[in-house]
């Protein structure tokens, strides 16, 4: 029986455990932190339980796989819940739209604002559908170890019919001429990182997917996730160690040999690497002809994804007019959704609310009401801004003062019982993210498929990646994918 050691218990690593106990390999994960998931992690304050970064679940049938694929149901280990209103969304006009799961309650909806706008809308989600079907035929559920993959006359065929060059900014225009439904649509875009207005029209597969399954929730958040995972991987036999960071992946004339951490070696036959993969090949293998391609200098020319500062708040007081997915556009909205991709702080920000607490109790102690607001800023490759103290009560006050203006929401301030906040410092810090980006490596056209890192080694036998930086991407039902990607090519190279 081969020995695997997985390094980091993330959603990556513990969903490729659980893939390779059922293939009848030995798996140890060895994790940095006091608690599994990495990103997708949790905080605790009096009762209270806030999902520290993920929330957003949608394709649920890539989260209930992995059950499938170990032969296990799914319902005994999580509770989903699927949500009406996927979203809700306040606009600085002091104006407000909801978008149903259902697609014919947000089809009359939009035909209330326009007779055409329902067909319009219709036709932008189907070829934009289309988009994810080519895309995970033909990409996402292929491995791309091998050029051959992308040079098949099916494979070309299918790149022109994607058509990834024009922006998503572009692609929705030439479907969608109402600014407020736009906007919405180009702030889901911006989900794995991107500027919507530069990069590549396939990331329309997001509002595509989010509205043909629908939004959906995991009884007690995202966390409840992570910890179902963490219970079928024991109970599988799989061994996880908290607070072992590992310092060195162990390598020998080519091979791998195991990792060490501070206080001792592990041998294994086989490394699955969930830490980030530009910090795991800089940090955690030392000799450059064992990086593949993948050298400083190398490393220091990747394009990179934005951060995220996420706020925390518990309230003492129910908000009716919050639904558990909340969007805020506000004014100048391209100019301020494009800020962090430029090294700047949006000035008027735009942000996404998490409201748990809506529709489950049982995320609240003391509070009344959870509520998490993220923002997307620079990364920390942009050195003119510095994440102290005082810029983050200065922007966390421009956040909070946008909020007051939201109907029904003037008294924010006042209602606010306990404040915490994550910075991309603490991203980078907390989890070995690479200059704190939120969501790995971008996701521009020269970074994926075959061009983004492989979940193989070509240097190094017997060493594999998983996580947002490498293929098929970041998100965490992409992860969960990339894991089958990944035990399927040991299984095959054992």
């Amino acid at each position: 029986m081969k020995e695997i050691i997985v390094i980091g218990a993330g959603i990556g690593g513990i969903t490729t455990g659980i893939r390779l106990l059922q293939n009848g390999y030995r798996v140890t994960i060895l994790e940095k932190q006091s608690t599994v998931g990495g990103k997708i992690n949790q905080i605790k304050n009096k009762g209270d339980k806030f999902d520290l970064t993920a929330s957003i679940l949608m394709t649920p049938q890539n989260y209930t796989e992995i059950f499938n694929y170990v032969n296990k149901d799914y319902s005994k280990y999580i509770d989903l819940v699927k949500l009406d209103t996927m979203y809700k969304v306040f606009y600085q006009d002091n104006t407000n739209y909801e978008f149903y799961s259902d697609i014919s309650k947000t089809i009359k909806f939009l035909e209330s604002i326009d007779c055409n706008l329902g067909v319009d809308y219709l036709k932008y989600i189907s070829n934009s559908y289309s988009k994810y079907v080519l895309s995970n035929e033909n990409f996402l559920n292929k491995p791309m170890e091998n050029l051959k993959e992308i040079l098949t006359f099916e494979s070309v065929k299918t790149a022109i019919k994607l058509n990834p060059i024009p922006s998503s900014y572009k692609y929705t225009s030439r479907y969608i001429k109402d600014n407020k439904i736009r906007d919405f649509l180009l702030f889901q875009c911006m989900y794995i990182g991107i500027d919507p207005y530069e990069n590549s029209n396939l990331y329309t597969l997001i509002p595509a997917i989010s509205q043909l399954y629908g939004l959906w929730y995991i009884k007690g958040g995202m966390y409840s996730y992570i910890k179902s995972l963490e219970k079928l991987f024991c109970e599988m036999g799989g061994k996880i160690y908290i607070n072992k960071e590992v310092n060195e992946i162990l390598i020998d004339k080519g091979i791998v040999k195991g990792v060490s951490t501070s206080d001792r070696k592990y041998s294994s036959d086989i490394v699955v690497c969930n830490a980030d993969f530009p910090y795991a090949i800089k940090k955690l293998i030392k000799e450059d002809f064992n990086k593949d391609k993948y050298k400083d200098k190398k490393i220091e020319k990747l394009r990179l994804s934005c951060s995220t500062l996420i706020i925390y708040l518990g309230l003492n007081k129910k908000y009716k007019n919050l639904k558990v997915n909340n969007i805020y556009i506000g004014e100048n909205f391209k100019e301020n959704i494009q800020a962090p991709f430029k090294g700047n702080l949006p000035n008027k920000p735009s942000f996404y609310m998490y409201c748990p607490s809506k529709i489950d109790h049982s995320v609240c102690g003391d509070s009344k009401e959870i509520l998490n607001i993220m923002i997307r800023v620079p990364n920390l490759e942009h050195e003119n801004i510095e994440w102290n103290e005082r810029l983050v009560k200065s922007f966390r006050d421009k956040v909070i003062q946008s909020i007051t203006k939201i109907k029904g929401m003037e008294d924010i301030e006042e209602n606010i019982i306990y404040e915490k906040y994550l910075t991309p410092k603490d991203i980078e810090t907390n989890f070995n993210a690479y200059k704190g980006c939120a969501f790995g490596i971008a996701h521009n056209i020269s970074q994926i498929g075959y061009l983004r890192p492989h979940i193989k080694s070509k240097s190094v036998k017997n060493l594999y990646f998983i996580g947002s930086s490498t293929h098929p991407g970041n998100g965490a039902s992409v992860i969960i994918k990339g894991t089958k990607l990944i035990a399927d090519e040991i299984i095959k190279n054992s």
